[in-house]
């Protein structure tokens, strides 16, 4: 990619980001009224890129014999990275029908979204549906905005970042959980250059909107390698609107995952202890009222607890996260995750605990 290119696209996402905020500003709803419709729009205009992207390339393969000229299934459309969009969920035909009947576009998105779940069971119930909080014209307006004929040309790489990108600047006006829900992309992309999780099991037990996953993906197809026939990738997350943005956030990248829906301090939902070859996280820090009572006999913490204080609650959580990802990795596992830059030198129950590690992979001969 140019400098250039680069500038354009910064530029583009800064202009989507102000034009629909301005949207937002003129309407009566929050941040949090809002931000959910917003991606569901971006995710429906991706999905209709990815789909008309996907829809070239079979007729392109079936016009010079690598496919047989059969009627088209959705499985099609998956092994290409994209979702088979019903009539009713293709961008155009919602604007189209829209030109002549703009008051009923809230019904028209909702239907899209409902249809596209019907087809695709890993988004069954996690698409936005309310778009009638909106008022008919600033609606419009929004659906405008990702229609224009830039968006429509933009490919895949493009519309992930400009969806990161929205992500982020949620992120940023604490639209959702104070935020906790994305990591900056040079984090996560730092991460995955180091560990490079390119085979078997990948865990992040704090996935949030899934960008771990995703960057994932990057690396391996820029290796040169199916992201589908490489890995399987599992998440907890213990809110259910954050899951539904890692759904999307995956769906939209044309990628699946297996993310449930838990308290990791609590909970092994995919019961992975010693299976991951790879854990990946940006877990929140400095958490101080983990119940010590509920996981003293946890076997994911071999190293015991890093403190207790009088109410019975864990002093400091971080180094229960970094017993966790121990935990989690299979014999020749690899993790890299975000934590306080406090939790390399801090003291008491932590320290031991951080002592025991280090024995442990000094007696591993790591």
């Amino acid at each position: 990619m140019s400098q250039g290119t680069f500038k354009d696209i910064e530029k583009l996402e800064t202009d989507l980001w102000a034009a629909a905020d301005q949207l937002r500003a003129n309407s009566k709803l929050t941040s949090s009224d809002y931000f959910m419709p917003v991606l569901g729009v971006i995710f429906l205009r991706h999905a209709a890129n990815r789909f008309d992207a996907a829809s070239k390339q079979i007729q392109e393969d079936q016009a010079s014999g690598k496919m047989p000229k059969r009627k088209v299934l959705p499985a099609d459309y998956i092994r290409r990275r994209a979702l088979w969009l019903p009539e009713s969920a293709r961008f155009d035909v919602i604007m189209q029908k829209a030109s002549s009947d703009t008051v009923g576009l809230p019904k028209l998105v909702t239907d899209a979204m409902t249809a596209i779940e019907a087809e695709f069971e890993p988004l069954n119930g996690v698409l936005p549906k309310d778009y009638g909080i909106f008022e008919t014209k600033v609606l419009e307006d929004l659906m405008r905005l990702f229609n224009s004929e830039q968006i429509k040309q933009a490919a895949g790489d493009v519309f992930g970042r400009i969806y990161e990108y929205f992500l982020a600047n949620f992120s940023i006006q604490k639209a959702h959980d104070n935020g906790e829900f994305f990591t900056p992309s040079s984090l996560v992309q730092t991460i995955v250059n180091v560990i490079e999780p390119d085979h078997g099991t990948v865990l992040d037990p704090a996935c949030g909107s899934a960008g771990m996953f995703v960057q994932s993906s990057h690396f391996i197809e820029h290796e040169g390698g199916d992201t589908a026939k490489k890995v399987v990738f599992y998440g907890q997350e213990k809110n259910r609107d954050t899951i539904r943005i890692a759904k999307m956030n995956l769906a939209v990248h044309g990628l699946e995952g297996k993310i449930a829906e838990a308290i990791t301090y609590y909970q092994d939902e995919h019961t992975l202890f010693g299976k991951c070859d790879f854990v990946m996280a940006n877990p929140p820090f400095n958490v101080d009222l983990v119940d010590a009572e509920r996981i003293k006999s946890d076997p994911r913490l071999p190293f015991g607890l890093p403190g207790v204080n009088k109410a019975k609650r864990v002093s400091n959580g971080n180094y229960l996260w970094i017993s966790y990802f121990h935990s989690y990795l299979n014999a020749k596992g690899r993790a890299g995750f975000v934590m306080s830059s406090q939790a390399s030198s801090a003291g008491h129950g932590e320290k031991e605990v951080r002592r025991k590690i280090v024995q442990n992979f000094e007696e591993l001969g790591a």
